[in-house]
């Protein structure tokens, strides 16, 4: 088979973007960011990647494991536990095992029937498990700061001190526990100054233990390093940055596939009005003006009324009109190009109309596509985005970046700085990105640099 090749004016233009850093650089970074999306189940997702329970490995995220299957509890207020496995708390539980074995083993030295007994109660300090980097679905809510200290609370009034101090080790209430596991926390909790509602709600509220200080609220809740939520949750206790992206993968790919092909329909269009003319220029101009009068944002309107938004019907309604536009500067080109010595040496030599069009002209006439491509991909981001947050847009709840904005702008959330910046950040870190590119590209392939006159 042969090699492919690419010939030498190609090459150059190639070697020439490379020179250009910010656009090479910024082609990089958004195609990893690309790639990463593309396995966004394996790096933001609630299923653990491996557990290694009692010597075996096993992969959720590939198989459903009830809490039974590791000998999970259901927390204090549930009363069931055929439930899929809470792979974060499960990860959080071995561990707070781990530090009760070896704070227990150091206490009770080398008498072997005390080990005996600590390895018998702890028999998970050797199991593991390996969550992946945002360990949040991003349809999953988690309102433990509302729910903890109720749950704490109910064990404590069991009379289960030494469970509700593993409870409070387990989710990093470190002050809380070391409270429980002195009882110290009874007096606290009986003291009317301490909490005046004589709970551990109550403690929260008075300040008197300031690291319960954001407990007890309702979503949306600041970004958390210690509970992994990096930037924050929204109004129903999802994670932000799990959204976030989720939200990139279906705008940068939405934006892709709709440009790509809106483009080359585009560019065919434009290019065979320009190069033929006559009655078919004439006919095809007719029916782009009726297509440009009908309003889009009434069709997605009346369409969304109708039926549920998905991806590829909100692609194939966008795609009606997005070849539109640079039909006109193709058909522009063409008809410049096709009156130069090279296009009537081409002719002269019998070649066909499909020859001369794709093989002699276009090659030169792509400097309105590589200059108008890149902001079609902006606006793409954009349109989907602006539906998205006019309700419009991908049905609820798909992960978004226009319903991301919805939430930071409603009244109650406009002092949530992380909902605000959030969106905003990777909606200008991305288009940024993309114009970089484009304007290498346009630097790179401009056929003034390197005209192809054959």
């Amino acid at each position: 088979m042969r090699r492919l090749q690419l010939d030498p004016i190609t090459r150059k233009r190639i070697e020439r973007f490379r020179r250009i850093k910010r656009g090479y650089y910024s082609l990089v970074i958004l195609a990893v960011a690309m790639l990463l999306s593309i396995f966004a189940p394996y790096l933001a997702e609630s299923r653990a990647l491996l557990v290694w329970y009692e010597g075996r490995a096993y992969f959720p995220t590939f198989q459903y494991y009830e809490m039974d299957v590791f000998g999970q509890e259901p927390p204090a207020a549930w009363g069931m536990g055929d439930l899929e496995t809470e792979y974060l708390r499960l990860q959080r539980e071995w561990r707070v095992e781990r530090h009760f074995f070896e704070r227990e083993r150091a206490e009770v030295g080398d008498d072997p029937d005390a080990v005996a007994e600590l390895e018998r109660r702890y028999p998970n300090r050797r199991n593991f498990v390996i969550m992946p980097a945002i360990p949040w679905d991003p349809y999953e809510s988690d309102f433990w700061y509302n729910e903890i200290l109720n749950d704490i609370q109910l064990v404590l009034d069991e009379g289960d001190d030494a469970r509700a101090e593993m409870i409070a080790r387990r989710d990093g209430l470190a002050e809380l526990a070391d409270a429980i596991h002195t009882g110290e926390i009874h007096e606290l909790v009986a003291d009317v100054e301490a909490s005046p509602t004589g709970d551990l709600l109550g403690l929260a509220r008075s300040g008197v233990m300031p690291s319960l200080a954001g407990l007890g609220e309702v979503p949306p809740t600041p970004p958390d390093f210690a509970r992994r939520h990096y930037l924050g949750t929204d109004s129903q206790g999802r994670d932000v940055a799990s959204r976030l992206f989720y939200g990139f993968r279906i705008s940068i790919f939405f934006a892709l596939f709709l440009v790509f092909f809106g483009q080359i329909i585009g560019t065919i269009v434009g290019s065979l009005q320009g190069y033929l003319g006559g009655r078919f220029d004439i006919l095809s101009q007719r029916v782009l003006e009726v297509l440009i009068a009908i309003p889009f944002l009434y069709v997605v309107i009346i369409m969304a009324a109708l039926f549920a938004p998905t991806f590829w019907m909100l692609l194939g309604i966008m795609a009606i009109f997005q070849w539109i536009s640079i039909t006109f500067y193709m058909r522009t080109e063409m008809y410049r190009e096709k009156t130069r010595e090279y296009c009537l040496a081409a002719r002269s030599y019998g070649a066909s109309h499909l020859r001369i069009i794709f093989r002699h002209l276009l090659p030169n006439s792509l400097t309105p596509l590589v200059t108008f491509t890149p902001f079609a991909v902006v606006g793409a981001v954009f349109a989907l985005t602006g539906l998205d947050y006019l309700g419009y847009g991908m049905p609820p709840p798909t992960p978004s970046w226009g319903e991301l904005i919805d939430q930071a702008l409603m009244p109650e959330n406009r002092d949530k700085l992380w909902l605000t910046l959030a969106p905003f950040g990777a909606i200008t870190i991305t288009l940024v990105l993309v114009v970089f590119i484009g304007e290498s590209v346009r630097e790179a392939f401009d056929p003034k640099q390197y005209a192809r006159y054959e």
